[in-house]
């Protein structure tokens, strides 16, 4: 494949991931992806062999990419709660440098994981969610996670916090990605509550 190939193949899936995510990929023609590069619907089976093959290199492309950021940046021989604050911030910086196809992977992989074609979309996919359970509960075997919160239903709520990010913050937004990871962190591992100083009682006076 030539480089131009390349970059066109590269133009196909960000015309293709933004339309899936705005009106959904079965809403969604080949006509309408060829348009939006300007080349006839025709042209797109010389790059892709299908709708569905789009669908797929979106899905598996976007899990690579994440999960060689975690082994970059959010390696195992990091501190837990290093480790989880840089797991958190892959995630949201992915997040915001591809929110399309970020909408498209939350969106289509949990209906077709366990379709033959998508095998390897699925391990990727597992792989992002051992390592953060993995973090989780390495935190707990350290003692700076509570042991007493199961750690899927803390897994799932700070990873939902994290992708469904995308549904209210936009390009350009003045609160920044770094603010939303410092936030995000303290909330889920410090609290969201006043702590207030336990008041002892003064000694009683004597009788």
């Amino acid at each position: 494949m030539t480089p131009k190939d390349t970059d066109r193949r590269s133009e196909i899936l960000d015309a293709a991931a933004e339309l899936f995510a705005h009106k959904g990929v079965a809403s969604t023609t080949v006509r309408e992806i060829g348009e939006s590069v300007g080349i006839y619907a025709g042209a797109i089976y010389h790059y892709f062999p299908s709708k569905d093959a789009i669908v797929r290199e979106l899905i598996t492309g976007y899990l690579e990419t994440l999960n060689a950021e975690y082994a970059a940046k959010a390696p195992r021989r990091l501190a837990p709660r290093a480790r989880l604050r840089a797991v958190v911030e892959v995630s949201l910086r992915t997040a915001d440098e591809k929110p399309h196809a970020t909408q498209v992977y939350q969106d289509q992989l949990r209906n077709v994981r366990d379709l033959p074609e998508y095998r390897r979309a699925k391990a990727l996919a597992d792989e992002v969610q051992r390592i953060w359970l993995e973090t989780i509960e390495d935190g707990k075997a350290a003692g700076v996670f509570r042991a007493d919160i199961s750690s899927k239903v803390f897994h799932r709520f700070l990873r939902d916090a994290i992708w469904l990010s995308i549904k209210w913050r936009h390009s350009g937004d003045p609160y920044t990605t770094e603010e939303l990871v410092q936030d995000c962190i303290a909330i889920f591992l410090d609290g969201f509550a006043v702590r207030r100083a336990r008041r002892t009682r003064p000694p009683a006076p004597p009788r």
